[in-house]
């Protein structure tokens, strides 16, 4: 298996110290924070941990508190909120230094018939003709960036709008949406929240990145910003995340130093399979300088 891709699977794998209680740990590479999906995705292991068979996680709503510390390992405390006939409410607690982080609010729900509509998915071109995100890094950054990035990817994305980075100073590439096929690098087992809680992951990756594009900004301009707020999802129907999905994201509204986006998650064939909400801080301060890659320090 891709080497990052075992070892984010090994990060959502967590430890149980005690009856709803978890310890999860970060990446090796450093970084100046926890990445948002992760320690989202490691909430929704520890909540779907205590789960009773055969109920699936059909929405969540998280809050990001406090930065965390990638030195310092994460305790998750699991509240068993109720276990009804059809539904189960989980609440996560995220805790480093003895404060918490990060909140996490889960229901699940025993499968039922019932009606069903969606909307269509919007017309993008197929992923396999898209350039790589690790060659339009080297076209921006060069090579040693973009063999950094291929390093660190499990995710293969391919993007069908601009990236970020490749519409600062450029008005006429500032959009309001986004579309970004991805996918993890190699199979993956067929446990379903497996599956969610990559999607979790892979949900922050590139959905704030929609306010961005708006203003012809990116993370690493030097002046811009950010951390993520507060976040929701919406699981509609099962899916796989080493499977292609369609990521298409919009911001409707910025204002305040922040900045909503909204995304949908589409199967190959077009089925609608989750929803995504995020509000995150955006601050502007000085002028744009050379741009710096993700991986600076």
């Amino acid at each position: 298996m891709n080497t990052p891709l075992k070892n984010l699977l090994d990060i959502l794998d967590l430890e149980q110290i005690e009856d709803d209680i978890f310890r999860g740990n970060s990446p090796e590479d450093p970084q100046q924070r926890v990445f948002g999906g992760q320690v989202a995705g490691q909430s929704m292991v520890a909540a779907g941990r205590t789960v009773p068979v055969g109920r699936h996680v059909h929405s969540l709503h998280a809050y990001f508190i406090r930065p965390g510390d990638p030195l310092v390992p994460i305790v998750y405390t699991v509240e068993r909120v109720r276990d009804g006939r059809s539904f189960s409410t989980r609440r996560v607690s995220a805790i480093q230094h003895g404060k918490t982080i990060f909140t996490l609010s889960a229901s699940f729900q025993v499968p039922e018939p019932g009606p069903e509509h969606m909307v269509e998915m919007p017309a993008a071109p197929d992923p396999e003709s898209l350039p790589t995100t690790r060659d339009r890094f080297a076209a921006i950054f060069g090579e040693k960036v973009a063999n950094e990035y291929e390093r660190r990817r499990p995710f293969d994305l391919r993007h069908a709008t601009p990236l970020t980075y490749e519409a600062v100073g450029k008005p006429e590439l500032a959009t309001r949406e986004s579309l970004v096929w991805l996918k993890t690098i190699d199979k993956l087992p067929d446990d379903p929240l497996l599956h969610v809680c990559l999607m979790t992951y892979a949900s922050d990756m590139t959905l704030l990145d929609t306010v961005l594009l708006n203003h012809g900004l990116a993370w690493g301009d030097a002046r811009t910003i950010g951390a993520s707020l507060d976040h929701a999802m919406w699981f509609h129907r099962p899916f796989r995340a080493d499977e292609w999905l369609l990521y298409a994201q919009e911001s409707p509204t910025a204002g305040g130093a922040r900045g909503l986006a909204r995304g949908q998650v589409f199967t190959r064939t077009g089925e609608l399979v989750v929803s995504v909400m995020q509000e995150g801080l955006v601050r502007v301060k000085g002028e744009p300088s050379a741009l710096r890659h993700p991986f600076d320090a």
